[in-house]
């Protein structure tokens, strides 16, 4: 099978939106993995450190 650029346009129109829900699905599943809670709450609070206040 040649590759070119009608092919590759087929392809993504066909199978291009099955491609993103798919990963938007597994991106989905691992953000709200339980196991991954301690990583993203510890993410979400290290930006804020203690000596780091306005003012100070």
């Amino acid at each position: 099978m040649e590759l070119d650029h009608d092919s590759v346009v087929a392809f993504a129109k066909s199978w291009g939106l099955f491609y993103i829900v798919a990963m938007a699905l597994v991106i989905l599943v691992y953000a709200l993995w339980p196991g991954n809670r301690k990583r993203f709450d510890r993410a979400k609070t290290s930006i804020l450190d203690k000596d780091d206040r306005p003012g100070d």
